[in-house]
C-alpha cells in the first residue's frame, strides 16, 4: 500500500468523520477511516465502566454474531475479559494488541474457547480512551484471515490520535441520549455474584485462585499474583475442585455462568 497520508480517500474519509453528527455517523465515519489503514474483518466499539455493565456503541457484526458474541457476553461474562479487566485499569496503553492484554494459560481457559475461539479471530487490535474517570471506550478491530503485519501495526500507531479524537466525540453523543449513565444494580450484582462465587464452601484464598483461573492465568501466574508457591496454588485448586464436586475448568466455568444467569 503507498503512503496512507497521500491518498486522496484518506483525506476524504478525515474530512467526513469531521463533518459526520451523531453517534451513528461518527462510528460509521470511524470505521471507514480505520479501513483505509488496515484491512479487516470487522469493528465493535464499547464503553466499558467500572460501575455497569458495557455498553455496544457500534458494531459490524452481523445479526447472529451479535447475539452470540454481544448478548451472551453483556449477560456476565464479560467480567472475564481481558479487554474489560484492562479498560477499567487506571494505567493502560492507549493501543495494544489483545493478545498481549491475555493471562498466560487464557487461550486455554472455558472463556476463551466459549467467548473468543468462535469468533475465528486470528489478530485483534485495540484503541483505549479514557473519556471520563469511570469510562473507558474501546475500538476493536478484528483480523480473522491473518495477522496484522509491522506496516500495519504502525499506521494504526499513526492515526492514533485521529482515532482516539473520534472516540471522544463518539462518547459526547452517545452520554447524552436519555438514559444513559446512572448506577447499574445488574452490573452490580453480577460483579457481586462472581466476588461471591462458592463462600459457601471455598476459603477466601481457594475463591481468589478460582476467580484467576477462570479468568485463564495459569498455577506460576497465580503464585505470583497472590504470592505464594505454585505447590500451594495446585493444593488450592485441588481442594475447591473438590468441594464445589467439580473435575475441570470447564466445569468450573459452567458453575459460574449457571449462578451468573440466576442473577
Amino acid at each position: 500500500m503507498r503512503n496512507l497520508f497521500k491518498q486522496a480517500e484518506w483525506h476524504q474519509a478525515v474530512a467526513r468523520l469531521i463533518a459526520a453528527a451523531g453517534s451513528e455517523c461518527l462510528a460509521d465515519a470511524l470505521v471507514e477511516a480505520v479501513g483505509l489503514a488496515v484491512r479487516h474483518q470487522g469493528t465493535c466499539l464499547m464503553a466499558f465502566h467500572r460501575d455497569a455493565r458495557p455498553e455496544v456503541l457500534h458494531h459490524t457484526l452481523e445479526p447472529a454474531g451479535r447475539k452470540h458474541y454481544l448478548e451472551r457476553y453483556l449477560a456476565g461474562p464479560y467480567l472475564l475479559d481481558p479487554l474489560y479487566q484492562l479498560a477499567i485499569r487506571d494505567d493502560k496503553p492507549s493501543l495494544t494488541r489483545f493478545r498481549d492484554a491475555q493471562p498466560d494459560r487464557f487461550r486455554s481457559s472455558e472463556y476463551y474457547r466459549q467467548y473468543c475461539e468462535r469468533t475465528h479471530l486470528r489478530d485483534e487490535m485495540d484503541f483505549l480512551a479514557d473519556v471520563n474517570g469511570k469510562t473507558t471506550v474501546v475500538l476493536v478491530v478484528g483480523r480473522r484471515d491473518r495477522r496484522f503485519t509491522q506496516a500495519e501495526l504502525a499506521r494504526l500507531a499513526l492515526i492514533e490520535p485521529t482515532v482516539t479524537a473520534a472516540m471522544h466525540r463518539i462518547w459526547q453523543q452517545w452520554e447524552g441520549r436519555p438514559g444513559v449513565g446512572g448506577t447499574d444494580a445488574v452490573h452490580a450484582r453480577l460483579l457481586t455474584c462472581f466476588e461471591r462465587f462458592g463462600e459457601s464452601v471455598l476459603t477466601d484464598r481457594e475463591r481468589q485462585v478460582s476467580q484467576l483461573l477462570l479468568r485463564g492465568h495459569s498455577s506460576k501466574s497465580i503464585a505470583r499474583q497472590l504470592d505464594i508457591a505454585p505447590g500451594t496454588v495446585m493444593v488450592h485448586k485441588r481442594n475447591l475442585f473438590s468441594k464445589l464436586g467439580i473435575g475441570s475448568q470447564y466445569e468450573l466455568f459452567s458453575m459460574l455462568i449457571e449462578q451468573l444467569g440466576a442473577r
